[in-house]
């Protein structure tokens, strides 16, 4: 729908604490509007100096998400691609060091013509046109400041969307704030002094919020609402309870029951049309009411901090949801798997994932998962290093070649079975030198792989700096190993699998990008189904032979 023809803009900015979910708020919003028949575009602003986040530790940032134009990007773009139908590229993503780069290259060409170059106008400015950039042929834009509203690297931004709403007028921008009421259990009550100082703080920079989300652990009553509105300064009608839930899907349906949709609309003066949230109705009715549960042991290298596999995670729930089943994750580090008895750690388990990584540390233990699963039967789903380290194990068990490894671990080895991308070769440089974003891939007919696509052609997305060397292609496959999906010009192995085995499948590629809660990814989903089928013929046996 296009009900008018100046695109509204809805700047979403954060304050008193950080990791309040201002990225979820957002593509919450943007499923509402969606909702109403509007077409949204969701852009974040990250405050930190690095230009992307694609050499930051997982530790340090959580995920890089992949677009497919192949930008390396914040985790939040994930929720946005989730939650509604915008595709984020890498214009859907600024950092400070994004920005500055951008103005100081222009800078060094002259394109200032010997001005002074200062925050104001020059950094504003280049602000300012990376939002417009990103918000072409939509109806609403929704802006995502990162960090926290006080804190002096997120000014810039600030400024910049405090003169944006000069710039296109009052009644096509919304600024919209999520806050922390917490609950003190001393006291036995909610308090709102964080929520009026964290205003306070924005309104001292030249910006009144029009909206309020309140994250809080139960709902406002009217007289709290009344005494926020009060104090700062916004209407009673404009207090939103964002109240904690167990699924984070249910935050759009919280939000539209707060009636946020209908005065966003109102404040952007929009027509309230006809709400339609029933896909997302349906799908927290599953979430809600599973018919059963397994368990999927997930063997990686950054599982002390969940959100380095934020896509990963969701993407497995989302498996679930296709069979109204319930997904358990168990973390298993990788490195456990090395020490004496290992691999016991993957007992019990109904189907094992290996996620992609960088590095050394963790590969012998991601090999002992991978030839656990091929051994013991139990489904396995091998992602970008996942595929490298089952193909690499298959090698050494099954075709013979026991020095066979990964040139990034061992640059002397005889066998590269996996080496470095020939395209990089020369290539030191760290920051997006990898092979990044969508790629075509033709499945083998009659394969497993084939048989999930239902389809002979498909595009993923990349993240990787090193690849399958075709050189062992039939040293492999001799000894039952399948390629099911390669590059339509036959460069790059991008699936292999394991007939004869219940479900064994590597990915060179990251699927867990491309999944939606309504829309599982298929591989997703059919792991998830085959795990299932794992348990409950694990469970028969096991009857049988107690029987």
């Amino acid at each position: 729908m296009t009900a008018t023809k100046a695109t509204k803009y809805i700047f979403v900015t954060g304050g008193v604490v950080s990791s309040l979910g201002k990225g979820l708020a957002a593509a919450s919003i943007g499923a509402l509007l969606e909702g109403h028949g509007y077409t949204v575009s969701l852009q974040k602003f990250d405050p930190y100096i690095n230009v992307d986040p694609g050499t930051m530790s997982p530790y340090q940032h959580g995920e890089v998400y992949v677009t497919d134009d192949g930008g390396e990007t914040d985790l939040d773009l994930g929720h946005y691609e989730r939650f509604t139908h915008s595709t984020p590229s890498k214009q859907s993503n600024w950092t400070t060091g994004k920005i500055y780069l951008s103005v100081i290259n222009k800078e060094r060409r002259g394109d200032y013509l010997g001005r002074t170059v200062q925050v104001i106008p020059h950094i504003t400015n280049e602000i300012k046109d990376a939002i417009r950039a990103a918000a072409k042929d939509v109806d609403i834009a929704l802006v995502e400041i990162g960090g926290t509203v006080g804190d002096i690297e997120s000014l810039p931004f600030l400024e910049a969307i405090r003169q944006f709403r000069q710039d296109v007028g009052r009644d096509n921008t919304l600024y919209m704030h999520l806050t922390l009421v917490p609950f003190i259990g001393a006291a036995g009550e909610l308090k709102t002094k964080p929520t009026q100082h964290s205003v306070r703080d924005l309104r001292s920079i030249g910006i009144q919020p029009d909206i309020l989300l309140c994250r809080t652990d139960r709902f406002l009553d009217p007289d709290l609402k009344r005494k926020i509105a009060l104090f700062c300064d916004v209407n009673e009608e404009a207090v939103i309870t964002a109240k904690d839930v167990p699924s984070i899907y249910e935050v759009p349906l919280v939000l539209k029951a707060e009636g946020a949709d209908r005065i966003v609309l109102k404040y952007l003066h929009l027509p309230e049309t006809q709400s339609n949230m029933r896909d997302w109705e349906d799908l927290v009715d599953r979430i809600k009411h599973p018919t059963d549960e397994l368990t999927i042991h997930v063997v990686g290298k950054y599982v002390g901090y969940e959100d380095s596999y934020k896509s990963l995670n969701e993407a497995l729930y989302h498996g679930g949801f296709k069979h109204q089943l319930k997904v358990n994750i168990k973390w298993i580090e990788a490195e456990a798997l090395e020490e004496q008895n290992g691999a016991s750690l993957l007992e019990g388990s109904d189907g094992i994932l290996v996620p992609g990584g960088f590095g050394d540390r963790g590969t012998r233990g991601m090999m002992v998962a991978a030839r656990y699963a091929r051994e013991h039967k139990v489904p396995y789903f091998g992602i970008c290093y996942g595929f490298q380290m089952a193909t690499v194990e298959y090698a050494r068990n099954v075709a013979g070649l026991a020095d066979a490894d990964t040139t990034e671990c061992a640059p002397d080895t005889p066998n590269k079975v996996i080496y470095k991308l020939r395209d990089l070769l020369g290539v030191d440089e760290l920051g997006g030198t990898m092979r990044l974003g969508s790629y075509p891939c033709e499945l083998a007919p009659g394969s497993l792989a084939r048989q999930i696509y239902g389809t002979a052609l498909i595009h993923e997305r990349h993240r990787h700096r090193y690849e399958f060397n075709c050189l062992y292609e039939k040293a492999l496959t001799d000894r039952g190993m399948a390629i099911s999906g390669r590059s339509p010009d036959g460069k790059f192995v991008e699936i292999a699998e394991v007939p004869g085995h219940p479900w064994f499948l590597a990915v060179q590629f990251h699927p867990e990008f491309k999944s939606k809660p309504t829309r599982p990814h298929p591989l997703f989903a059919a792991f998830v189904e085959a795990s299932y089928r794992h348990k409950t013929q694990a469970a028969h046996a096991t009857t049988e032979t107690v029987a």
